[in-house]
């Protein structure tokens, strides 16, 4: 085996456990969260909770943020959300069972638009990429691309990209519901914190389900949300 192989094979059992990946699915919302309140999420002790966080906290998928005594945890960064969320959509899905209305509420608005990290999912973020590359605003032909009109686009929307070193402008991200990519990177946080900030969207609360209001019309694109 070579080193490259056990590093890989010592990441990949990270995540091969229910406990620790339904803590890397529930910080898919971008929230730091305390230990305390992933316990009660993954139904395990305090004890059991601390001694995964910290496995994953020692391998690089979470990070650690501390506020005097209390300790939160969060994703490491945007690459992080990436990769589970297209893990998640890789894997087989069983069809859910929903036994009461709220249910049935909850997994409609959960498919319909979320947050994936600091970018819009589900049914808004896929629409949204299509819409952009119908316009011409990303480029597929060779990976993924900004193009002129699109850098133009934003412009327009008054949205400015932060400089920040090792995150592309934009990025296909797997959608864990539509098996279908949407857009992450720079340009997907930027969109998704212009739709937060006009009230395009709004989050429900428990969760990463979003309410939509018209989001991507208000972005000047037609929907099929």
């Amino acid at each position: 085996m070579t080193v490259e192989g056990a590093e890989l094979a010592g990441w990949a059992r990270m995540l091969a456990d229910g406990t620790r990946a339904t803590v890397c699915l529930a910080l898919l919302d971008g929230r730091a969260w305390t230990a305390t309140e992933l316990a009660r999420l993954a139904k395990v002790s305090r004890p059991t909770i601390s001694e995964h966080l910290n496995l994953l906290v020692d391998g690089g998928l979470l990070t650690e943020v501390r506020q005097g005594r209390h300790r939160y945890v969060k994703l490491a960064g945007p690459d992080t959300a990436e990769l589970i969320e297209g893990l998640a959509a890789l894997a087989p899905r069983r069809t859910e069972v929903a036994n009461s209305l709220s249910a049935v509420s909850r997994r409609d608005a959960f498919a319909r638009a979320r947050t994936c990290y600091d970018h819009l999912a589900g049914k808004l973020g896929v629409a949204l990429a299509e819409a952009m590359t119908e316009r011409g605003l990303i480029d597929w032909s060779d990976g993924i691309a900004l193009t002129a009109e699109g850098q133009a686009w934003l412009e327009d929307l008054g949205i400015e990209l932060p400089v920040r070193r090792g995150r592309p402008a934009v990025r296909s991200c797997l959608d864990v519901t539509e098996r279908r990519p949407h857009l992450a990177g720079a340009v997907g946080a930027a969109l998704c914190e212009h739709a937060f900030r006009n009230g395009w969207v709004s989050r429900i609360p428990g969760g990463r389900a979003l309410k939509v209001h018209d989001a991507v019309q208000a972005f000047g694109l037609s929907s099929g949300v």
